[in-house]
């Protein structure tokens, strides 16, 4: 139903001054008066020129031509298994539990297999190479049975995962059907804070919609894992959102939009992208095997406090403390225990627990690194072969 709101014909302003003038019985000042209102309201319709010229904003229109057709509204059938009955019974009461498991058999048939759950789901994505590879977030395309893409020119394609990586909440699909796909690329660079951005998707399962916005900050941890490392955005971002690209001036996509920050489920303009960096480790690896291996220390580690610091003799609070070193690991191996200060990888220094996991998570199994450790008031070197991170 459509609420019409009807203009009142009062104008409150005019009004009030009116009756005010008109209580104390000047008649000719209202008249002057509302004169005065009347000239004050046209002088602040005209134009406001500075220095002699007229201020304009900017316009997308060129870039949005240039990027457009690339995106995608991601559309997903998923199937998820439902709960057993005997799970559904294993939460009851034990008195509840028998009651309805002798009411079953007095019924006398077999308990039916449970029917798994279909349910809908609307994202968006982008493609990365004319064969048709398109990148998305993971959220929307888990426990994907069936995926369609539809482009900007409003055809509809079939599409496969090809990997899925829920740590950084990214997902590889192809398009089955061969063809020559119009398709963006990843940006070398980071954005810099306060940099115009463009945002493109599929808010709302509306179709492609285009806002814009900027760069309002980077590493960002919003608490959805261990890697985070997000872009903040500043712009008018929704739900059906997910998965679709965020460019530069330059139309190259700077990061891929991945959550938003909101109290009451709506657009308050605040949202989170995972930087292209990223994105490119991600794709390469989904491209190659389907899945992403991580580098794996073995340690388990906090963050150096001000008092830590003072008490073991650092000259900063930074770095990241082993609280402890996992049996046959690659640090325990390497000699590494508990109470040492890891301060650098490779040279690069560590500014806290986040960063080392994020530095070691980059590094291929297998390979050699160097870490730098603080021990008893003195600095050393260690030398250790990256391990494979385990499966989630």
């Amino acid at each position: 139903m459509t609420t019409q709101i009807t203009p009142k014909k009062t104008f409150l302003r005019r009004g009030a001054l009116l009756a005010g003038t008109a209580i104390l019985g000047i008649g000719l000042a209202a008249g002057i008066a509302d004169r005065a209102f009347l000239q004050n309201d046209l002088a602040f319709a005209q134009p406001i020129e500075l220095s002699g010229t007229q201020t304009q904003l900017p316009s997308f229109a060129d870039l949005v031509d240039k990027v457009k057709p690339a995106v995608v509204s991601v559309r997903v059938k998923t199937e998820v298994a439902a709960a057993s009955d005997q799970q559904s019974l294993d939460d009851l009461p034990p008195q509840l539990r028998r009651f309805f498991r002798e009411f079953g058999d007095q019924e006398g048939g077999r308990q039916s297999k449970p029917k798994p759950q279909i349910g809908m789901a609307q994202g968006s994505g982008f493609f990365v190479s004319q064969d048709g590879y398109v990148v998305t977030n993971n959220h929307v395309v888990e426990h994907a049975v069936d995926v369609q893409l539809v482009t900007d020119a409003g055809k509809t394609l079939e599409a496969k995962v090809v990997g899925t990586d829920p740590r950084s909440d990214l997902a590889l699909l192809k398009v089955k059907d061969s063809g020559d796909f119009p398709y963006v690329k990843l940006s070398d660079s980071k954005p810099r804070i306060g940099d115009w951005v463009l945002a493109i998707g599929n808010p709302f399962g509306l179709g492609g919609t285009v806002t814009a916005g900027i760069v309002s900050a980077q590493g960002r941890d919003i608490g959805s894992g261990p890697y985070d490392d997000f872009l903040q955005i500043d712009a008018p971002i929704n739900r059906g959102n997910s998965g679709g690209p965020t460019f530069n001036g330059n139309g190259e996509v700077v990061g891929v939009n991945t959550a938003i920050y909101s109290p009451s489920g709506g657009n308050v303009g605040i949202a989170f992208a995972i930087p292209a960096s990223t994105v490119k480790q991600v794709v390469d690896q989904l491209k190659k095997d389907g899945k992403v291996a991580r580098g794996f220390i073995g340690v388990q580690i906090q963050p150096v406090t001000s008092e830590m610091a003072d008490a073991i003799g650092l000259k900063d609070a930074q770095g990241a403390l082993v609280a402890e070193a996992q049996g046959n690991g690659p640090a325990a191996k390497a000699g590494i225990r508990r109470g040492d200060t890891i301060t650098a990888l490779n040279g690069e220094a560590v500014k806290d627990a986040r960063d080392l996991s994020r530095k070691i998570a980059n590094f291929a199994p297998g390979t050699k690194a160097t870490i730098t450790l603080f021990r008893e008031g003195k600095s050393r070197d260690v030398t250790f072969e990256v391990g494979r991170q385990p499966a989630a």
